[in-house]
């Protein structure tokens, strides 16, 4: 009988105390046909996240120095990790009960399956559901999952993507960027295969004012773009004023949001 498939899940964490245990036991409180390997890379908190990470020190594996930001932290984790298959979930975002049960099973059932992804739900900091519209948006377009329309939006919810280990001769996180590692990532991704996506909720997102999709939304957008000139064809001049007119138009509508808030 074939072993368990093997999932490693890492968080990048950074004076997070507020959050973390909800995470933690998020992750921690998976059940189902695989293995955990958990992994939190702490960059030197002194908020009480250390002593929350040693009162699971048994389940998780952890490591506390400083690093260069989220990219780094979560490439210095993924460098260690052993599971078959890998992916990162934030210290303020969730896995939602039974998704890492459904990562297992879609790799399970679909052996050349490079990476998945699946339905994410937005939170506030209380954990109570906001922006449902946003979500029912982005599920239509990741059943509608074409490489074109990833170039145009980065509709792939990162808490809910996994990818085969050895698919990370793409690359690792490019550390020079803040807001779209991800986006990039899928991006490379993306070129090798389409996804498959998980038609179920896997994790839930937290958006709040200091979150920094909630802070810094109009210069996340701008990297997106700077990704975005890095993976589109070149000279497809209608691409390009695609997604800067679809950019433009993401970006009012948050303001919009902010302002009405």
């Amino acid at each position: 009988m074939p072993r368990p498939l093997r999932i490693s899940v890492v968080t990048p964490s950074f004076n997070q105390a507020a959050f973390l245990p909800r995470t933690l036991q998020s992750v921690l409180g998976q059940q189902g046909e695989f293995e955990l390997d958990y992994r939190v890379q702490d960059g030197g908190s002194r908020d009480g996240s250390v002593e929350l990470l040693e009162r699971h020190a048994g389940r998780l594996r952890f490591k506390t120095e400083p690093d260069h930001g989220q990219a780094d932290a979560v490439n210095r984790a993924l460098r260690e990790a052993d599971g078959d298959v890998v992916g990162w979930v934030n210290s303020d975002d969730l896995l939602l009960p039974g998704a890492l049960d459904r990562v297992a099973k879609a790799f399970r059932e679909r052996p050349g399956t490079q990476w998945v992804h699946g339905r994410c739900e937005i939170i506030d900091a209380e954990d109570r559901p906001i922006r449902r519209w946003l979500s029912a948006y982005k599920d239509r377009r990741c059943r509608r999952y074409s490489y074109r329309k990833l170039l145009l939006e980065n509709f792939v919810s990162q808490m809910t993507v996994f990818w085969r280990r050895d698919a990370l001769d793409a690359g690792p996180l490019d550390e020079a960027l803040h807001y779209a590692l991800d986006y990039d990532l899928w991006l490379r991704l993306g070129k090798r295969s389409a996804p498959v996506f998980i038609d179920a909720p896997q994790a839930a997102f937290r958006w709040y004012d200091t979150s920094k999709s909630g802070a810094r939304f109009d210069v996340q957008f701008e990297e997106d773009l700077r990704v975005f000139e890095r993976h589109a064809p070149p000279g497809d001049r209608l691409l390009r004023l695609e997604k800067r007119l679809h950019t433009a138009g993401i970006v009012a509508a948050y303001r919009v949001l902010r302002a009405f808030r």
